[in-house]
């Protein structure tokens, strides 16, 4: 019987360790570009030479940026670590792609109102728990209903960055919008369920284990697909959950109607969640809670510093 492909055998073993679809797809990418850098060489004949060649290649002939070159490297150490069952231990002579330190994009209150009020529906919804619940783009549409909690008034993010959970706030504003809008997709789904679907995928072989559980209201999407769609790992018809692309265009598209001179994004109102929360006195250490990721919350004291380390410039003092 003939061996599987080198990609089929990573694919399988990825899935194994319970990746995500997209960051499956990204390396697969990574290691097909890999190959093709160095003339279509199956990768059990490469080594540390060749693996720094092509990431020094990433850094100074593509000018990628840090995140990316870093990806590149993760599937390419999965693939000798896990497929290959090989180790190439520290990297010689690798161009590191450079790191810019960056001031995240920050909305005033004025703005995220002119900001949101451009919105409508479900867009709408989104848009404030972005900013009124600091979720990001993709933990604002895995969202699943059954993380949504009404009496608490708080929504509680699964395998959100570095696979952790955490709890955050549920705002007032956007409770009985909510309500409205999921009476509708209960709607959608008690129409996949006569129709003979509404399976939704779910995590971990979680479907294995918990008999009908992907039919069940509980794990549906908040926010879903207005189609229903082929699950490309298991061939299985399902409603997916919208594409992160809609409300990044809705957004930038709301930005641009709002006249604001910033080139914000949904990121951005993660950021403007997190300074406006320390701008209103809440300690660091709450913000971080909320944010459900340490670092990050470091960028946010040098954007309350307001430049300078915080003085007052002479000139302003003057008409004080």
């Amino acid at each position: 019987m003939a061996q599987p492909k080198l990609l089929d055998q990573f694919r399988a073993f990825i899935r194994k360790k319970h990746y995500s679809l997209r960051t499956e797809e990204a390396y697969v990418s990574w290691i097909r570009q890999f190959i093709l850098f160095h003339n279509k060489t199956h990768p059990k004949d490469m080594g540390k030479a060749e693996i720094s060649a092509f990431l020094s290649h990433l850094a100074v002939n593509r000018n990628v940026a840090a995140s990316t070159q870093n990806q590149a490297f993760n599937a390419l150490l999965f693939l000798y670590r896990n497929v290959l069952g090989a180790e190439f231990g520290e990297l010689d002579n690798v161009e590191q792609a450079k790191k810019p330190k960056k001031v995240p994009v920050v909305f005033t209150k004025p703005e995220i109102k002119m900001i949101i009020n451009q919105l409508e529906g479900y867009k709408w919804i989104m848009a404030q728990l972005m900013y009124g619940a600091g979720l990001r783009v993709m933990e604002c549409v895995r969202l699943r209903v059954k993380d949504v909690d009404f009496g608490y008034r708080q929504i509680t993010v699964r395998s959100g960055k570095g696979n952790k959970d955490c709890v955050t706030m549920l705002p007032e504003i956007a409770v009985e919008p909510l309500r409205l809008h999921l009476v509708k997709v209960k709607d959608i789904h008690q129409r996949d369920l006569n129709s003979g679907f509404g399976s939704v995928y779910l995590p971990f072989a979680l479907e294995r284990k918990y008999n009908n559980a992907d039919r069940s209201w509980a794990w549906q999407y908040v926010f879903p697909a207005t189609e229903r769609a082929i699950d490309p790992r298991t061939g299985v018809e399902r409603r997916h959950h919208i594409a992160e692309s809609v409300i990044q265009r809705a957004i930038k598209q709301a930005v641009r109607s709002a006249e604001i001179p910033k080139t914000g994004n949904c990121h951005a109102l993660r950021h403007s969640f997190a300074t406006h929360l320390l701008e209103a006195g809440y300690d660091i250490r709450t913000v971080q809670e909320l944010l459900g990721h340490k670092a990050t919350t470091m960028i946010y004291t040098h954007v309350l510093n307001r430049g300078g380390q915080g003085v007052k410039s002479p000139v302003d003092l003057l008409w004080n």
